[in-house]
């Protein structure tokens, strides 16, 4: 298989990292004492609540006045809340609960856009150890009532608009929601049966002791995709803050002084880890941008904000990478110091194109849902591998397996062996369930490991390669090819914006490969640029990996967390039914 044994080496820097020496850390890390030492510094006798832990012991210090959340709203407002705020706020919404009888390990679900009231709300009720989900305000009325359903919604928090146009028609349906509250944001009268929060937030005390919480306290149902049926509710409990807070400063190197911006969506569970929990808990200060993407837009906050380290996806690096490294060079970037990305694999020119744009390499990561925080990821204090997810976390144990008949796992120990990722149980962010189906749950696991799904290789140097999930590879003539390593070379040629990949049943083959190409603007569709492409994918991969096939597209089907969903391109190439379609872009 070939490899890309391009490295961009560490940047020079000043600035000492988290995470020094990788090998080092690896050797030194304990989660218990990353645990115990979380629980030092709890002065109030609250068990292990996210909350606390995350505002609340920040707001008892001498940070109470430090900002810790920055929005910016789409039309222009702002509005700057320091963490005594921020827990006073939350503090509130906990009372609310408390008022509306709304108890511990009751369901709430919070659908509206990156809006201070989001973190007010997730906040508060995890301080009443209710169980949150945060949900795309993208979401269609079927997939919200979907979740709402599987995961036994007692209370919704939502704004007026998005309640009238996605909710209010399916009410009758959903017997267990009890209390909507409303963020209005019309003038309107409130629809019948549910309550204006800024109202019960006005009445409801600012002070909350909350309740001692034990770390397995559930705390987070994150609903994940499946190839097919309805959607897994991923269950997360308090303890995976450990987690997040000591991925969050070795992975993406969040220190005292950071001001942070996470692009995802509060809905995507990035948006919930690292987009909100890790970044308060760590005090750091957080940017929130209300707007939904605008290149221009984006590089006037890194800018103006004086943004430090930023965490955002493959997708908007691409679109960003469309105007070249001209746009960004009209901005001055004094203060950015670490950009990371997640959500799929990130592709060798997309790494290079940060050192272009802004004089710093982009890190790829690779987490899931499942996994509650970052795996496996790319240092800053450690050379890059363009195309390559990097190291385990120190704390982490990966490895590349085999599935046995039995169930059973062979670990490989070959380098550059392709196999199945697999981590070792045991991380505080690790999920405890799939909601309701428990023997789905116990597929995931062959002894002691959690099956990912994912297929992946390491090369002889540690560093981990992303392949293709389970579903996704292609055997053609024998040979098992990833889409991703045939999309990353079509990415190679300068009129390709995007490529998606799949197997095409074939009766010599077995399989074909079949690529879907989106060309950059200014690129003509024509039979000429196809027959180019699949010469340049032939002469990059040979002729046993190269697409037979190409089609050229003007879009892919995408989740909103970035990631083409390969298997719906396959669906609709073959006829075949699309399945869950819920947290695609234009669901």
């Amino acid at each position: 298989m070939a490899t890309i044994a391009e490295t961009i080496h560490k940047p020079q820097t000043l600035r000492p990292s988290n995470l020094e020496d990788h090998g080092a850390a690896c050797a030194a890390f304990n989660w218990g004492q990353a645990r115990r030492a979380l629980d030092a510094s709890l002065e109030a006798k609250t068990g292990f609540n996210m909350a606390t832990l995350a505002v609340d012991r920040h707001a008892r210090s001498p940070n109470a006045a430090k900002l810790a959340l920055r929005w910016l709203g789409k039309s222009g407002a702002r509005r700057d809340l320091s963490y005594a705020e921020l827990s006073h706020l939350s503090s509130r919404f906990a009372h609310v609960l408390q008022n509306l009888h709304v108890n511990s390990g009751e369901h709430v679900f919070l659908l509206c856009g990156r809006l201070p009231e989001l973190f007010v709300a997730l906040l508060g009720a995890l301080k009443q150890q209710c169980v949150v989900t945060p949900l795309f305000s993208a979401f269609g009325p079927e997939p919200i009532a979907t979740r709402l359903t599987l995961g036994h919604g007692r209370v919704l928090v939502t704004t007026t608009t998005l309640y009238r146009r996605k909710v209010q028609a399916l009410r009758e349906h959903l017997p267990e929601l009890q209390h909507v509250l409303l963020i209005t944001d019309d003038d309107g009268p409130l629809p019948p049966d549910t309550q204006d929060l800024r109202v019960l937030l006005d009445a409801a005390s600012p002070t909350y002791q909350t309740r001692p919480t034990d770390a397995q306290t559930p705390a987070l149902l994150h609903f994940t995709s499946g190839t097919t049926g309805k959607p897994k509710g991923a269950v997360h409990v308090h303890e995976a803050i450990v987690a997040h807070i000591a991925t969050a400063r070795m992975a993406l190197d969040l220190q005292d002084d950071d001001v942070y911006w996470c692009t995802a969506d509060p809905g995507w569970v990035t948006g919930t880890s690292y987009g909100v929990l890790a970044p308060l808990a760590l005090g750091v200060t957080m940017i929130v941008d209300e707007a939904d993407f605008d290149a221009e837009r984006w590089y006037t906050i890194l800018e103006q904000q004086r943004v430090s380290v930023w965490y955002t996806a493959p997708t908007a690096v691409r679109m960003m990478m469309r105007s070249g490294s001209a746009a960004p060079r009209l901005h001055d970037f004094p203060c950015l110091r670490f950009i990371a990305s997640v959500g799929e694999p990130l592709n060798p020119k997309a790494v290079r194109w940060g050192l272009e744009a802004f004089g710093l390499p982009i890190h790829d990561n690779w987490w899931q849902t499942e996994t509650g925080g970052i795996m496996i990821a790319n240092y800053r204090s450690m050379d890059i591998k363009p195309g390559s997810m990097g190291k385990p976390l120190p704390g982490i144990t990966a490895a590349i397996v085999e599935r046995r008949e039995d169930g059973s796992a062979r670990v490989i120990t070959e380098p550059d062996t392709e196999g199945e990722l697999a981590l070792l149980r045991g991380w505080p962010s690790m999920f405890r369930a799939y909601l309701g189906e428990d023997e789905r749950y116990r597929k995931c696991f062959a002894g002691p490991w959690y099956l990912t799904g994912d297929r992946a290789r390491r090369d002889a140097d540690g560093y981990y390669w992303f392949v293709g999930r389970n579903d996704d590879m292609i055997k053609s003539s024998g040979h098992l090819i990833g889409p991703f390593e045939v999309e990353s070379a079509l990415m190679e040629h300068p009129a390709v914006l995007e490529a998606g990949v799949i197997g095409k049943p074939d009766p010599l083959l077995g399989e074909l490969v079949k690529a879907f190409v989106v060309l950059r603007p200014g690129a003509k569709a024509s039979e000429d640029v196809q027959r180019d492409l699949l010469g340049f994918a032939r002469l990059r991969l040979g002729a046993a990996v190269a697409p037979k096939e190409l089609e050229l597209v003007d879009t892919l089907p995408k989740t909103r967390s970035g990631k083409i969903v390969r298997r719906l391109l396959r669906a609709r190439e073959l006829g075949l039914p699309e399945g869950d379609t819920s947290t695609l872009e234009a669901a």
